[in-house]
């Protein structure tokens, strides 16, 4: 690929912002410039791109992805090909899915065909969360076999959707102890998933079938309660560092918050989703049209106060990192197994594509800094997952690298901006100052100029090691 000089941009980083020019030789980042001085130095590159008037930033990575999941009868509707293709148009050059071992299955054989699934697939590079819903000794002991031997260094559990990926206190308190010893991250679906069944029964018995009931079946109260069992648990296990996934709701922030003040290896995602879209305005639209946001954790009121909490918590690093829990799945034929049922509804949404534009717009309403957005959605997702050549713009790294255009504009929608391979678009006319200008993977530019110019099996799998936020 030989070299690449991207000349006269802001290069921002979580701790700052400088005037500078950064070398990619080969994969990798060769060295970060004065601005103007490459030829001092003898330097001319195979390619130059010019980001003047624009900031060059670390490329995206989006931690939580769920690329062709089975689940509700049904399969997600991006695949590695599609869904990594369209992470790189918003300027994702890493992103982590999921092997998932649900109850009887081998841990071994999920996590094997996860990568048979991926491989030569992908548009940029990606790695993998092990789910354990299974706790036996058999998964136990592959649990610390995959932190030793195969960089898969952080394992998900449910405490919703009993029957599929449900499991109990016991189970979980097994899990994190096994992960206390091998130095493992242990990520949470924090939900009383026993307590919502028992509500979504009663409400299709009083004959509540609306997509809105999806939330009011799971309200806050069942998010913070579980956020708070795992948070003890957690801690019986030896302070285990605990990530709790796709957070909405302001109770279960005031949990996480509070456990970081006790100095517990306790940390947060949210997802656009819930900093944006609501109940009133989305879920609750006409006929059947809100199953398109029907998704688990589900988003919240409007009139009630967890955007801002939320967005609160990300200036604070209550919240640590932003992903998307991206998981798409067509309204016709896919959300529409859910008529007349909203349980029947597949959980998720697609946004893979506009997590950076959308938290971009954070900046732009003064809710973040330019560093703050780079830190949640680029540097702590790398060092969270311990992956150790991303996230960051210095020799050494991998030269995955956005080029921001802070005087573009971006239209989402299916007939605007929208690759993703799904019907609808779940940001459809949201509109943000500032564009993806060009995005280059290690090394290799994928977009620019409005094109994707990438090749599928660019990708390659990167072994992670323990957080590098603890260790």
């Amino acid at each position: 690929m030989g070299t690449t000089l991207i000349t006269g941009g802001t290069v921002i980083s979580a701790i700052g912002r400088r005037l500078a020019d950064v070398l990619i030789d080969g994969e990798s980042i060769a060295a970060i410039l004065a601005p103007g001085h490459a030829e001092d130095y003898g330097i001319t590159a195979d390619r130059v791109i010019d980001a003047t008037d624009k900031y060059v930033v670390p490329g995206g990575v989006d931690a939580h992805v769920h690329m062709s999941l089975p689940f509700g009868g049904t399969v997600s509707a991006d695949d590695f090909d599609t869904g990594s293709r369209a992470a790189a148009w918003g300027g994702v050059t890493t992103i982590v899915d999921f092997a998932s071992q649900t109850f009887g299955l081998d841990v071994y054989d999920t996590l094997g065909a996860r990568h048979e699934e991926a491989a030569g697939e992908c548009h940029v590079d990606y790695a993998f969360h092990q789910i354990i819903g299974d706790v036996n000794e058999d998964s136990l002991k592959a649990m610390t076999y995959l932190v030793d031997n195969e960089g898969v260094t952080s394992f998900k559990m449910f405490m919703a959707y009993p029957g599929v990926f449900y499991s109990d206190d016991g189970q979980i308190l097994r899990a994190m102890q096994n992960a206390s010893e091998s130095g493992a991250l242990m990520m949470m679906h924090a939900e009383n998933g026993i307590a919502i069944d028992v509500l979504v029964g009663q409400a299709l018995a009083r004959g509540e079938t609306d997509p809105k009931y999806h939330a009011f079946t799971r309200p806050e109260e069942t998010e913070s309660e579980a956020t708070h069992r795992a948070i003890k648990l957690a801690r019986v296990a030896g302070n285990v560092p605990l990530y709790i996934v796709h957070m909405s709701a302001s109770e279960a922030l005031e949990e996480v918050s509070r456990a970081q003040h006790m100095g517990l290896n306790v940390f947060a995602e949210t997802c656009p989703q819930y900093l944006y879209l609501s109940i009133e305005d989305h879920l609750a639209q006409p006929g059947f049209e809100g199953s398109k946001w029907v998704c688990s954790t589900p988003i919240r009121s409007k009139h009630e106060h967890h955007h801002k909490d939320l967005w609160k918590g990300l200036r604070m690093n209550e919240l640590a990192v932003v992903s998307t829990d991206h998981c798409p799945f067509c309204f016709k034929d896919q959300k529409e197994l859910g008529l007349g049922d909203f349980s029947k509804i597949p959980n998720g949404m697609g946004g893979v594509e506009h997590r950076m534009e959308l938290i971009y717009q954070g900046v732009v309403m003064g809710e973040m800094t330019l560093e703050r957005w780079v830190e949640t959605c680029c540097t702590t997702p790398a060092r969270m997952f311990g992956l150790e050549k991303k996230g960051v713009l210095e020799p050494g790294a991998d030269g995955d690298v956005l080029v921001w255009d802070p005087n573009g504009k971006t239209k989402i929608g299916v007939d605007d901006k929208h690759h993703m391979n799904f019907d609808h678009s779940s940001y459809e006319g949201f509109e943000v100052q500032g564009k993806v200008d060009t995005v280059v993977s290690r090394g290799r530019v994928v977009v620019e100029n409005d094109t994707y110019v990438g090749v599928k099996g660019h990708g390659k799998f990167v072994k992670r090691s323990l957080s590098n936020y603890l260790h």
